[in-house]
């Protein structure tokens, strides 16, 4: 009987657990000689019971769609990716270093602007930012932190370098999906669970919470902590309730809260008006509080930033922390570190041309059938330009694009991104994939052991995002010396 791997493509990409036809990744050997021996048929039980359970425990995520919101199950692979453990505390360092600069920047930006007056960080990249907020000039929250929770999104390229594609600091989602995918692998491949050890990733709502709590103003020994989320009809709504539901927390909307005379924010009760010390917003700035930012928000809570400014609640990520959040803000990252850290940065960013400089605006010009471009504030892989893969006509609208407001900006070269053997019908397919990563930071940091893995399901696509047709992978963290 045929095994899924007999006639596994060799391609030229890094695969994540083959170094060659036949030949695990030391992390990666017991599971793929594992899959190796098990039947098609085997194999293909197993993953009805994997869409089954994910049914069952109704892990869904929302398209949006022409102008509709579709809710699908959640598309996970039953091949997981496998991280050995020893490159992954290099990367957790990398992380660390790169979160900790961020919010020194972020910290020095609303307050003396040290980085743009010594000439490190240009003033007008500042100037034209969608997502810096004068509002909260001035403040200084606890610990000087204001990214709290980051999603950065990781690839590998074609030589095996493991490279920072951007930094999510607004509202990063997905940490709910790689939670989830790690239950349903457990009950779906328990075997390989039992025989190597694989580190864990359960301990992320309790890491959540605890930081959640040191946020709470000075005094309170046992904050009421909320999750704040738009409603059921956002993309995201699904890891809103979980994650309130792991932590114990009360999952709320903009109309259960109120700011009252006191500056303090309440929550709306059958047992009355209930103090609120802590905030977890899944809500971007711009629809945060009506009073301080857009005034037709029916999202956000009038006064919340008054408050937060007062001191009287913790706010997850702080407002105006999107401002770091900018993919041209990422190219500047390398030379934020070594600013504030005096360090080289121990992960590199994808090299990035900034359309804003005319020298390096007039190479991606010419070379646009080459490049990734994409705007700054953009996420979930909208508003770009795959040069090798788009019409002239794309190309000379996108150029105009560009020469209309370049600081929008930046382009990339197209990464040979790294694949992981995929189950396709009743074998293994290889298939592009990136990484995102989890971090906290509060008085302290914790890293998420791997994070979610987000697989291009069409062959050759290169497009990662769930919104966008992609799907997922459960990511394992793979002691060897203890399994030696």
């Amino acid at each position: 009987m045929a095994t899924p791997f007999e006639g596994y493509e060799d391609t030229p990409f890094f695969d994540e657990l083959l170094a060659g036809p036949d030949r695990p990744r030391p992390a990666s050997r017991a599971l793929v000689d594992y899959l190796a021996a098990l039947p098609a048929a085997e194999l293909a039980d197993r993953r009805d019971a994997l869409v089954a359970a994910i049914r069952a425990m109704g892990i869904t995520f929302t398209v949006y769609s022409d102008g509709e919101n579709i809710d699908r199950a959640w598309p996970l692979d039953i091949v997981p990716r496998v991280i050995d453990r020893r490159e992954w505390e290099r990367t957790e360092r990398g992380l660390r270093q790169r979160l900790t600069a961020l919010n020194l920047f972020i910290d020095d930006l609303y307050g003396e602007q040290r980085i743009i007056r010594d000439g490190v960080f240009p003033e007008a990249v500042l100037a034209e930012s969608k997502n810096f907020r004068p509002q909260c000039r001035g403040m200084r929250p606890a610990f000087g932190v204001w990214a709290h929770i980051c999603g950065t999104d990781l690839v590998r390229d074609a030589d095996g370098t493991l490279y920072v594609l951007e930094d999510n600091l607004r509202v990063p989602s997905g940490v709910s999906y790689m939670l989830e995918n790690r239950h349903v692998m457990k009950r779906i491949l328990p075997e390989l669970f039992e025989h190597q050890s694989i580190l864990p990733v359960d301990d992320y709502p309790g890491q959540l919470l605890d930081m959640l709590a040191r946020l709470a103003p000075p005094g309170v020994s046992n904050p009421e902590i909320v999750v704040l989320t738009p409603g059921i009809y956002n993309s995201a709504y699904f890891e809103h309730s979980y994650l309130a539901q792991q932590m114990g927390a009360e999952l709320v909307e903009g109309r259960d809260l109120f700011v009252d005379r006191d500056d303090c924010v309440y929550m709306r009760t059958i047992s009355g008006p209930a103090r609120v010390d802590v905030i977890y917003r899944r809500i971007d700035d711009d629809f945060l509080d009506p009073e301080a930012f857009r005034p037709d928000s029916q999202l956000g809570v009038r006064g919340l930033l008054r408050a937060w400014k007062a001191g009287n609640v913790g706010i997850a990520n702080a407002p105006g922390a999107g401002v770091a959040d900018d993919k041209v803000v990422y190219a500047f990252v390398p030379d934020i570190i070594r600013y504030y850290l005096d360090s080289e940065p121990l992960l590199p960013n994808v090299p990035t041309w900034r359309c804003m400089f005319p020298e390096e605006r007039a190479y991606v010009l010419e070379h646009l059938a080459e490049m990734v471009v994409k705007p700054a504030n953009e996420s979930g892989g909208y508003g770009m330009l795959v040069g090798p893969r788009a019409s002239r006509a794309e190309r000379e609208h996108f150029a105009g694009l560009i020469e209309a407001n370049p600081r929008n900006y930046i382009a990339q070269p197209t990464l040979q991104l790294s694949t992981v053997p995929t189950l396709v019908d009743d074998h293994f397919e290889p298939r592009h994939v990136d990484l995102r990563p989890f971090i906290l930071q509060a008085d302290r940091m914790y890293v998420t052991t791997g994070g979610l893995s987000r697989v291009a399901l069409p062959r050759g696509s290169l497009v990662v995002n769930s919104s966008q047709g992609g799907g997922s992978k459960d990511t394992w963290v793979v002691d060897t010396e203890e399994d030696a």
